[in-house]
Protein backbone atom coordinates (compact mmCIF):
# COMPACT_ATOMS: atom_id res chain seq x y z
CA UNK A 1 0.00 0.00 0.00
CA UNK A 2 1.38 3.67 -0.66
CA UNK A 3 2.10 5.69 1.52
CA UNK A 4 -0.48 8.40 0.66
CA UNK A 5 -3.13 5.78 0.83
CA UNK A 6 -2.48 4.48 4.50
CA UNK A 7 -2.46 7.77 5.27
CA UNK A 8 -6.01 8.29 3.49
CA UNK A 9 -6.88 4.97 5.71
CA UNK A 10 -5.54 5.80 8.93
CA UNK A 11 -7.56 9.46 9.04
CA UNK A 12 -10.87 7.49 7.72
CA UNK A 13 -11.47 6.81 11.46
CA UNK A 14 -10.32 8.19 14.89
CA UNK A 15 -8.28 6.72 17.44
CA UNK A 16 -10.40 4.72 20.35
CA UNK A 17 -9.55 7.18 23.13
CA UNK A 18 -11.07 4.61 25.85
CA UNK A 19 -8.19 2.07 24.88
CA UNK A 20 -5.57 4.47 23.80
CA UNK A 21 -1.76 2.51 22.83
CA UNK A 22 0.22 5.59 22.91
CA UNK A 23 0.82 7.69 19.85
CA UNK A 24 3.34 5.42 17.79
CA UNK A 25 1.00 2.91 17.93
CA UNK A 26 -1.60 5.08 16.99
CA UNK A 27 0.28 6.58 13.93
CA UNK A 28 2.65 4.22 13.01
CA UNK A 29 2.29 4.80 9.09
CA UNK A 30 3.24 8.43 10.19
CA UNK A 31 6.29 7.71 12.05
CA UNK A 32 10.01 6.36 11.52
CA UNK A 33 9.60 2.82 12.80
CA UNK A 34 9.88 -0.73 12.32
CA UNK A 35 8.66 -3.74 14.07
CA UNK A 36 12.49 -3.68 15.53
CA UNK A 37 11.63 -0.68 16.87
CA UNK A 38 11.13 -1.39 20.91
CA UNK A 39 8.12 1.20 21.46
CA UNK A 40 9.14 2.87 24.83
CA UNK A 41 5.42 4.39 25.78
CA UNK A 42 3.44 6.08 28.54
CA UNK A 43 0.91 6.36 26.35
CA UNK A 44 0.89 9.68 26.04
CA UNK A 45 -0.86 11.81 23.26
CA UNK A 46 -4.61 11.99 22.88
CA UNK A 47 -4.96 15.49 25.09
CA UNK A 48 -8.16 16.81 24.87
CA UNK A 49 -8.97 20.30 22.84
CA UNK A 50 -11.16 22.42 25.10
CA UNK A 51 -13.64 25.21 23.84
CA UNK A 52 -12.55 28.34 25.92
CA UNK A 53 -15.34 30.60 25.77
CA UNK A 54 -14.18 33.65 27.94
CA UNK A 55 -11.14 33.69 25.11
CA UNK A 56 -13.80 33.70 22.26
CA UNK A 57 -15.71 36.95 23.73
CA UNK A 58 -12.99 38.65 24.51
CA UNK A 59 -11.78 37.79 20.74
CA UNK A 60 -15.77 38.82 19.08
CA UNK A 61 -16.08 38.43 16.11
CA UNK A 62 -18.11 35.02 15.43
CA UNK A 63 -14.30 33.41 16.28
CA UNK A 64 -14.59 29.74 18.22
CA UNK A 65 -11.00 29.41 20.66
CA UNK A 66 -10.00 26.20 21.54
CA UNK A 67 -6.57 24.94 23.47
CA UNK A 68 -4.89 22.18 23.09
CA UNK A 69 -3.73 21.40 26.54
CA UNK A 70 -1.10 19.11 26.45
CA UNK A 71 -0.05 19.35 30.38
CA UNK A 72 -2.03 16.84 30.59
CA UNK A 73 0.19 14.07 29.04
CA UNK A 74 2.32 11.44 31.44
CA UNK A 75 5.07 13.69 32.66
CA UNK A 76 2.82 17.17 32.31
CA UNK A 77 3.88 18.40 28.83
CA UNK A 78 4.04 18.48 25.30
CA UNK A 79 8.01 16.98 25.94
CA UNK A 80 6.48 13.04 26.29
CA UNK A 81 5.03 13.29 22.34
CA UNK A 82 8.88 13.84 21.05
CA UNK A 83 10.79 11.64 24.04
CA UNK A 84 8.56 8.58 23.32
CA UNK A 85 10.00 8.27 20.00
CA UNK A 86 13.49 9.63 20.92
CA UNK A 87 14.16 7.12 23.46
CA UNK A 88 12.05 4.48 21.47
CA UNK A 89 15.10 4.79 18.87
CA UNK A 90 18.12 5.12 21.02
CA UNK A 91 17.05 1.99 22.53
CA UNK A 92 16.75 0.33 19.01
CA UNK A 93 20.00 1.15 18.78
CA UNK A 94 21.07 -0.21 21.37
CA UNK A 95 21.86 3.15 23.51
CA UNK A 96 22.03 2.66 27.31
CA UNK A 97 22.30 5.74 28.23
CA UNK A 98 20.70 9.65 27.07
CA UNK A 99 21.31 13.26 27.95
CA UNK A 100 19.33 16.62 27.86
CA UNK A 101 19.78 20.65 28.47
CA UNK A 102 16.34 21.50 29.83
CA UNK A 103 14.52 24.22 31.36
CA UNK A 104 13.09 21.74 32.97
CA UNK A 105 10.14 20.20 30.92
CA UNK A 106 12.53 18.21 28.92
CA UNK A 107 14.54 16.70 31.95
CA UNK A 108 11.22 15.36 33.30
CA UNK A 109 10.51 13.79 30.15
CA UNK A 110 13.87 12.19 29.45
CA UNK A 111 13.66 10.98 32.72
CA UNK A 112 10.56 9.35 33.16
CA UNK A 113 11.06 7.47 29.61
CA UNK A 114 14.61 6.45 29.76
CA UNK A 115 13.54 5.08 33.05
CA UNK A 116 10.54 3.39 31.21
CA UNK A 117 13.56 1.88 28.51
CA UNK A 118 15.61 1.26 31.67
CA UNK A 119 18.06 3.29 30.43
CA UNK A 120 20.56 5.87 32.24
CA UNK A 121 19.23 10.00 32.02
CA UNK A 122 22.06 12.40 32.12
CA UNK A 123 20.11 16.59 32.64
CA UNK A 124 22.41 19.38 32.50
CA UNK A 125 20.25 22.69 33.96
CA UNK A 126 20.41 26.20 34.46
CA UNK A 127 20.97 26.08 37.90
CA UNK A 128 18.74 28.12 40.18
CA UNK A 129 16.46 28.68 37.04
CA UNK A 130 14.86 25.53 36.65
CA UNK A 131 11.27 25.53 38.23
CA UNK A 132 11.05 22.79 41.04
CA UNK A 133 8.11 20.98 40.21
CA UNK A 134 9.89 19.84 37.08
CA UNK A 135 13.18 19.83 38.87
CA UNK A 136 11.01 17.14 41.39
CA UNK A 137 10.25 15.25 38.77
CA UNK A 138 13.57 14.40 36.90
CA UNK A 139 14.65 13.11 40.39
CA UNK A 140 11.86 11.14 41.25
CA UNK A 141 12.26 9.67 37.92
CA UNK A 142 16.15 9.06 38.51
CA UNK A 143 18.18 11.32 36.65
CA UNK A 144 21.61 12.38 37.24
CA UNK A 145 21.18 16.14 37.45
CA UNK A 146 24.13 18.29 36.97
CA UNK A 147 23.29 22.18 37.79
CA UNK A 148 25.64 24.50 35.92
CA UNK A 149 26.48 28.35 36.27
CA UNK A 150 25.07 29.51 32.94
CA UNK A 151 22.09 29.36 30.73
CA UNK A 152 20.24 27.25 28.79
CA UNK A 153 22.02 28.06 25.56
CA UNK A 154 25.56 26.71 27.16
CA UNK A 155 23.75 23.95 28.37
CA UNK A 156 22.86 22.84 25.44
CA UNK A 157 26.40 23.18 23.79
CA UNK A 158 27.79 21.43 26.25
CA UNK A 159 25.15 18.15 25.75
CA UNK A 160 26.15 18.48 21.92
CA UNK A 161 29.61 18.58 22.43
CA UNK A 162 29.59 15.20 25.15
CA UNK A 163 26.78 13.62 22.86
CA UNK A 164 29.47 14.07 19.99
CA UNK A 165 32.03 12.38 21.70
CA UNK A 166 30.73 10.31 23.50
CA UNK A 167 28.16 7.15 23.51
CA UNK A 168 25.21 8.39 24.78
CA UNK A 169 21.80 9.90 22.75
CA UNK A 170 21.17 13.44 22.80
CA UNK A 171 17.33 13.58 23.16
CA UNK A 172 16.93 17.48 23.16
CA UNK A 173 14.73 18.56 19.95
CA UNK A 174 17.50 18.55 17.56
CA UNK A 175 17.27 15.08 17.43
CA UNK A 176 14.90 14.72 14.71
CA UNK A 177 12.45 12.43 15.95
CA UNK A 178 11.71 14.34 18.87
CA UNK A 179 10.10 16.12 15.89
CA UNK A 180 8.55 13.36 14.90
CA UNK A 181 6.25 12.45 17.39
CA UNK A 182 5.25 15.99 18.28
CA UNK A 183 3.76 16.53 14.98
CA UNK A 184 1.49 13.81 16.18
CA UNK A 185 -0.62 17.09 18.14
CA UNK A 186 -1.36 18.42 14.50
CA UNK A 187 -3.23 15.52 13.52
CA UNK A 188 -5.27 15.21 16.54
CA UNK A 189 -6.49 18.65 16.31
CA UNK A 190 -7.27 18.10 13.15
CA UNK A 191 -9.51 14.28 14.27
CA UNK A 192 -11.17 16.48 16.90
CA UNK A 193 -11.96 19.77 14.98
CA UNK A 194 -12.80 18.05 11.34
CA UNK A 195 -10.31 20.41 9.67
CA UNK A 196 -7.18 22.32 10.68
CA UNK A 197 -7.73 25.71 12.46
CA UNK A 198 -7.00 29.13 10.57
CA UNK A 199 -4.50 29.60 13.27
CA UNK A 200 -2.58 28.22 15.03
CA UNK A 201 -1.24 29.91 18.00
CA UNK A 202 1.76 28.43 19.86
CA UNK A 203 4.67 29.50 22.49
CA UNK A 204 8.27 29.09 21.19
CA UNK A 205 11.55 28.38 23.32
CA UNK A 206 13.72 26.40 21.00
CA UNK A 207 11.24 26.40 18.29
CA UNK A 208 10.79 22.78 18.23
CA UNK A 209 7.09 22.82 18.89
CA UNK A 210 6.25 25.21 15.80
CA UNK A 211 8.50 23.20 13.47
CA UNK A 212 6.50 19.68 14.50
CA UNK A 213 3.03 21.21 14.25
CA UNK A 214 3.91 22.54 10.79
CA UNK A 215 5.25 19.13 9.70
CA UNK A 216 2.21 17.56 10.95
CA UNK A 217 -0.08 19.55 9.28
CA UNK A 218 1.48 19.56 6.01
CA UNK A 219 1.62 15.75 6.08
CA UNK A 220 -1.89 15.69 6.30
CA UNK A 221 -2.67 18.53 3.95
CA UNK A 222 -0.84 16.47 1.45
CA UNK A 223 -2.13 12.95 2.09
CA UNK A 224 -5.64 14.33 1.77
CA UNK A 225 -5.65 17.35 -0.71
CA UNK A 226 -6.53 19.34 1.57
CA UNK A 227 -6.67 23.12 0.61
CA UNK A 228 -6.64 24.44 3.89
CA UNK A 229 -3.31 24.97 6.28
CA UNK A 230 -3.23 27.46 9.22
CA UNK A 231 -1.15 30.59 9.49
CA UNK A 232 1.56 29.02 12.05
CA UNK A 233 1.25 32.39 14.78
CA UNK A 234 4.19 32.15 17.06
CA UNK A 235 4.56 34.12 20.61
CA UNK A 236 7.64 34.35 22.80
CA UNK A 237 8.16 36.66 26.26
CA UNK A 238 9.77 39.85 25.44
CA UNK A 239 12.72 39.58 27.34
CA UNK A 240 13.82 36.12 25.28
CA UNK A 241 12.38 36.84 21.88
CA UNK A 242 15.43 36.00 19.33
CA UNK A 243 12.80 34.73 16.83
CA UNK A 244 11.08 38.25 16.91
CA UNK A 245 13.74 40.66 17.32
CA UNK A 246 15.75 38.00 14.40
CA UNK A 247 18.98 37.82 16.47
CA UNK A 248 20.51 35.59 19.75
CA UNK A 249 19.99 37.21 23.00
CA UNK A 250 22.42 36.90 25.28
CA UNK A 251 20.95 36.51 28.71
CA UNK A 252 17.12 35.68 28.34
CA UNK A 253 15.08 36.41 31.44
CA UNK A 254 11.12 35.62 31.62
CA UNK A 255 9.02 34.21 33.93
CA UNK A 256 8.05 31.93 31.75
CA UNK A 257 11.12 29.38 32.04
CA UNK A 258 10.02 27.22 29.83
CA UNK A 259 10.72 29.45 27.26
CA UNK A 260 14.05 31.50 28.69
CA UNK A 261 15.84 30.45 25.42
CA UNK A 262 17.68 33.11 24.17
CA UNK A 263 19.18 30.85 20.94
CA UNK A 264 17.05 28.66 19.23
CA UNK A 265 18.41 25.44 18.04
CA UNK A 266 15.03 24.57 15.40
CA UNK A 267 15.40 28.36 14.70
CA UNK A 268 15.39 28.18 10.57
CA UNK A 269 12.86 25.27 11.03
CA UNK A 270 10.82 27.77 12.75
CA UNK A 271 11.12 30.79 10.05
CA UNK A 272 9.89 28.48 7.52
CA UNK A 273 6.86 27.51 9.10
CA UNK A 274 6.16 31.13 9.52
CA UNK A 275 6.71 32.06 5.91
CA UNK A 276 5.39 29.47 4.40
CA UNK A 277 2.09 29.74 6.29
CA UNK A 278 1.70 33.53 6.36
CA UNK A 279 2.06 33.32 9.49
CA UNK A 280 3.07 35.94 12.73
CA UNK A 281 5.79 36.24 15.58
CA UNK A 282 5.49 38.46 18.27
CA UNK A 283 6.27 38.92 21.54
CA UNK A 284 4.55 39.31 24.78
CA UNK A 285 5.03 41.32 28.47
CA UNK A 286 5.60 38.84 31.43
CA UNK A 287 2.32 40.68 32.60
CA UNK A 288 0.05 39.64 29.65
CA UNK A 289 1.64 36.46 30.45
CA UNK A 290 0.50 36.38 33.78
CA UNK A 291 -3.23 37.66 33.00
CA UNK A 292 -3.50 35.05 30.32
CA UNK A 293 -3.14 32.68 32.74
CA UNK A 294 -4.88 33.94 35.36
CA UNK A 295 -8.16 33.85 33.26
CA UNK A 296 -7.60 30.48 31.81
CA UNK A 297 -7.40 28.87 35.67
CA UNK A 298 -10.20 31.44 36.67
CA UNK A 299 -12.44 31.46 34.14
CA UNK A 300 -11.94 28.36 32.36
CA UNK A 301 -10.50 25.90 35.08
CA UNK A 302 -7.35 25.00 33.07
CA UNK A 303 -4.39 25.40 35.17
CA UNK A 304 -1.02 25.44 32.65
CA UNK A 305 2.21 26.56 33.29
CA UNK A 306 3.21 30.38 32.42
CA UNK A 307 4.95 29.59 29.29
CA UNK A 308 1.84 27.67 27.76
CA UNK A 309 -0.65 31.12 28.60
CA UNK A 310 1.73 32.84 25.94
CA UNK A 311 -0.38 31.54 23.50
CA UNK A 312 -3.36 33.36 24.57
CA UNK A 313 -1.50 36.00 25.82
CA UNK A 314 -0.36 36.56 22.14
CA UNK A 315 -3.81 36.05 20.65
CA UNK A 316 -5.33 38.54 22.69
CA UNK A 317 -2.49 41.13 21.92
CA UNK A 318 -3.25 39.85 18.07
CA UNK A 319 -6.88 40.24 18.18
CA UNK A 320 -7.89 43.01 16.04
CA UNK A 321 -5.85 40.93 13.66
CA UNK A 322 -8.30 37.35 14.05
CA UNK A 323 -10.64 36.77 10.95
CA UNK A 324 -14.35 36.60 11.26
CA UNK A 325 -15.86 33.36 12.26
CA UNK A 326 -12.31 31.61 12.47
CA UNK A 327 -12.01 28.89 14.45
CA UNK A 328 -8.29 29.02 16.63
CA UNK A 329 -6.22 27.15 18.80
CA UNK A 330 -3.89 27.65 20.96
CA UNK A 331 -1.00 25.22 22.10
CA UNK A 332 -1.24 24.86 25.97
CA UNK A 333 2.34 23.50 26.46
CA UNK A 334 2.65 22.42 30.07
CA UNK A 335 0.93 21.80 33.16
CA UNK A 336 0.52 24.35 35.83
CA UNK A 337 1.85 22.54 38.45
CA UNK A 338 4.98 22.18 37.15
CA UNK A 339 5.78 26.07 38.54
CA UNK A 340 3.95 25.87 41.92
CA UNK A 341 6.08 29.01 43.13
CA UNK A 342 4.32 31.04 39.77
CA UNK A 343 0.76 29.94 41.17
CA UNK A 344 1.16 30.97 44.60
CA UNK A 345 2.67 34.52 43.42
CA UNK A 346 0.07 35.22 40.70
CA UNK A 347 -3.37 34.57 41.59
CA UNK A 348 -6.37 37.00 42.53
CA UNK A 349 -7.63 34.66 44.88
CA UNK A 350 -8.21 35.52 49.25
CA UNK A 351 -6.65 33.41 51.29
CA UNK A 352 -7.10 33.32 55.29
CA UNK A 353 -4.59 32.45 57.57
CA UNK A 354 -5.12 31.81 61.18
CA UNK A 355 -9.12 31.30 61.50
CA UNK A 356 -10.37 30.02 64.63
CA UNK A 357 -11.57 26.59 64.11
CA UNK A 358 -15.14 27.15 65.11
CA UNK A 359 -18.14 27.72 63.07
CA UNK A 360 -18.98 31.62 64.20
CA UNK A 361 -15.39 32.58 63.36
CA UNK A 362 -15.49 30.43 59.85
CA UNK A 363 -18.70 31.84 59.25
CA UNK A 364 -17.78 35.13 59.76
CA UNK A 365 -14.72 35.18 57.66
CA UNK A 366 -17.00 33.87 54.65
CA UNK A 367 -19.25 36.66 55.36
CA UNK A 368 -22.02 34.25 56.07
Amino acid sequence: MALSSKLKQLFSTSPKKNNWPGLIEAYKPWLPVTKKTPIITLHEGATPLIEVKSISKRIGKGVQVYVKYDGLNPTGSFKDRGMTMAISKAKEDGCEAVICASTGNTSASAAAYASKGGMRAFVIIPDGYVAQGKLAQALVYGAEVLAIKGNFDKALDIVQELSEKYPITLVNSVNPFRLQGQKTAAFEIIENLGCAPDWLCIPMGNAGNISAYWMGFQEYFIAKKSRKLPRMMGFQAIGSAPLVKGHTVANPETIATAIRIGNPVNKEKAMIAKSSSNGKFSSVTDSEIINAYKILGREEGIFCEPASAASIAGLLQLKEEVPKDSKIVCVLTGNGLKDPDCAISNNDSVFHSGVEANITEITKTMGL
